[in-house]
């Protein structure tokens, strides 16, 4: 009896078991191309890709060029990509693209003393970004983005750059991932 009862049970475990299997393999496979970011990527896409961004910051009155802008925003938004997708970066023909320019880099006083001399400096770089979908060509879309960094007035923007870079790098790319893939 004590046999047949044993043998009862490891046929329960093992249906259990089997049972538990399926339902994981179910579960995993409906959901599809969900990410635990939000990320909501179209069916097929497999690839993205990342073209320098030009930077024209200097081109506009009151903004300046920043050497090394470019190369620095555009290794950023790779980094969130790589980081919040299973996508593979390529060089050329991804399933996504994102491109366009620095539009911005701009220095302005924010508040000012009682001897009306600036108390704090703001740090604003914008973007122009196209994003193209060429696996959901409705999601495609042209837009700026934008933020700041503020300082005080006594400091030099060379020592408080890096950081200011960082933050302001940070929310952009954040906003950017958001709006083309989790529809932000």
């Amino acid at each position: 009896m004590k046999e047949h009862f044993t043998e009862k049970l490891n046929s329960m475990i093992l249906k259990c078991k089997l049972f538990i299997l399926s339902f994981l393999i179910i579960f995993i496979i409906g959901c599809g191309n969900y990410s635990f970011t939000g990320a909501s990527i179209p069916e097929g896409t497999e690839s993205f890709q990342v073209n320098l961004f030009e930077n024209n910051s200097g081109n506009n009155v009151g903004s300046i060029f920043e050497p090394g802008l470019d190369r620095d925003f555009t290794l950023a938004l790779q980094n969130i990509l790589e980081n919040q997708t299973n996508l593979e970066m390529v060089q050329s023909n991804g399933d996504l693209i994102y491109e366009g320019e620095i539009i911005e880099y701009r220095v302005s006083p924010m508040t000012a003393t009682a001897n009306l001399d600036a108390a704090q400096n703001r740090l604003t770089i914008t973007i122009n970004l196209i994003f193209s979908n060429f696996k959901k060509e409705e999601d495609n879309f042209e837009r700026r983005f934008s933020f700041y960094f503020d300082f005080p007035a006594e400091q030099q923007l060379i020592s408080v750059k890096s950081e200011a870079h960082e933050i302001i790098f940070e929310r952009i790319t954040q906003d950017i991932f958001n709006a083309s893939l989790a529809k932000w």
